[in-house]
């Protein structure tokens, strides 16, 4: 099923946008990518080099008007003007990972949630490739699907599928879907109204047929009670830190048990992944691992030698007895939330930077028991220095990641950690989260 003979447009020039456009050209289609922004060189670059036609800091309408359909990328808004445009006439409008997934005969493993999607993405990929199978890894994380398809196809992809992904789903479907939590994040973006947020989660199951699974936290409340309004007619496993889960997993005395055609058993003290928010993520890969029927030893030895993914909770050094961790992928209060949980030793957290409405409240007991003093690593750090100001005894402001390092070494004393969590996005002093951890490691690494 080529496109000889078509013209499509994609808008949005960043990963999925120019994987999607390199995939279309590949199938015989003229391409036309169109970004409001302007485009980042190294993707301008490929865009020339394979003669597709292009434009940036604006969009040509009657350029994109003419196309047999529109590929949008995730990150453009419903309520932009050019997506409301396009919506007034007959063009279809299809998200990347529709457009990829009809050229694709993999199954699918699909992972959402407000957090830990990546790292579960992540684990579900490497106890896949320990089992031997040709599997690739996409959506939210890495390369486009798109982009994997131009070499070749897979067994499985696991795909990492935020809500701004699911919005843009029609006919796509999942053949395990994962839906680890739900809690506020990106609420912007659905008018500030958490039942629509909940909603874009659950889309996540959308097409899911009897044959299919739907793995989910049996903890979290929303999510229980959207599934139990939407009573879907699929094979269901659940996964709990606290009850019993006839079909899915569970833990039970510091044991991690997943009950899937039979009982598979293991100490939660050989999981690579600390803290509970992980062993979350553990359980939840765990189950689609069984599901599929990877043997149990291989299940074991994936979920103990697994290396978490950069910026998330990654160890990045130990200095005279101070153990240095960045978590610079945490955006959200939620995200935090779990770092310091898993935290076991004094901290020093360094924090700050856009804040998307944060609520500082649902820290304050977290800070009170794990943190004993406060790096604020922002441009704007008021609201910071409001809440925790009397929770702990020393709090600073750093302009950048050498000051905010310089800092907490000074206040951290042997066998305390660093933390650098920041609740917050980073575009005030950095380019991107990854930016601002790679600037944490090499400040670390200049001790």
């Amino acid at each position: 099923m080529g496109l000889k003979n078509k013209y499509i447009a994609v808008i949005g020039a960043g990963e999925s946008g120019v994987g999607a456009a390199l995939l279309a050209q590949k199938l015989g289609a003229e391409v036309f990518v169109s970004d409001y922004g302007s485009i980042k060189e190294n993707y301008k670059k490929e865009l020339e080099e394979n003669s597709i036609s292009f434009e940036e800091n604006g969009h040509s309408l009657h350029k994109i008007e003419k196309a047999n359909e529109v590929i949008k990328s995730p990150g453009i808004p419903q309520d932009s003007a050019v997506i409301q445009h396009l919506k007034k006439t007959n063009i279809p409008l299809i998200s990347e990972i529709e457009f990829a997934s009809r050229y694709s005969q993999a199954k699918t493993i699909c992972i959402t949630g407000s957090n830990g999607k990546t790292t579960t993405t992540m684990l579900v990929y490497h106890i896949f490739q320990k089992a031997g199978y040709n599997v690739g890894f996409g959506g939210n994380i890495g390369k486009s699907f798109a982009r994997q398809l131009l070499v070749s196809d897979c067994d499985y992809y696991i795909l990492e599928l935020s809500s701004f992904q699911l919005d843009d789903l029609q006919e796509f479907k999942a053949d395990i879907s994962i839906i680890l939590n739900i809690t506020p994040d990106h609420l912007d973006r659905y008018e500030y109204n958490m039942d629509l947020y909940v909603d874009s989660k659950l889309r996540i199951i959308n097409n899911q047929t009897k044959d299919d699974w739907l793995i989910y936290n049996a903890d979290d409340s929303l999510i229980k009670s959207a599934l139990e309004k939407k009573s879907p007619n699929l094979n269901i496993a659940t996964f709990s830190l606290t009850d019993e889960q006839q079909v899915g997993g569970h833990i039970n005395k510091e044991q991690l048990i997943i009950n899937i055609k039979d009982q598979f058993t293991m100490s939660i003290h050989d999981l690579a992944l600390k803290g509970k928010h992980n062993t979350q993520n553990s359980l939840a890969a765990g189950i689609a691992a069984r599901i599929v029927e990877i043997r149990k030893d291989i299940v074991r030895q994936s979920l103990e030698d697994f290396v978490n993914v950069e910026h998330r909770l990654e160890f990045v050094a130990k200095i005279n007895g101070v153990e240095f961790i960045n978590d610079s992928k945490a955006t959200n209060i939620n995200s935090t939330w779990f770092a310091l949980e898993s935290m076991e030793k004094p901290t020093v957290w360094i924090v700050g930077g856009v804040d998307k409405g944060n609520d500082y409240n649902e820290l304050l007991s977290l800070v009170d028991e794990k943190v004993k003093a406060i790096i604020c690593l922002g441009e704007n750090n008021d609201k910071i220095k409001e809440a925790f100001q009397s929770k702990v005894e020393t709090l600073v402001e750093a302009r950048d990641a050498v000051e905010a390092v310089a800092y907490a070494y000074r206040l951290a004393r042997k066998d305390d950690s660093v933390l650098l969590s920041p609740a917050c996005a980073s575009f005030d002093l950095f380019e991107s989260y990854e930016d601002r951890g790679n600037q944490f490691k090499q400040a670390v690494r200049m001790l």
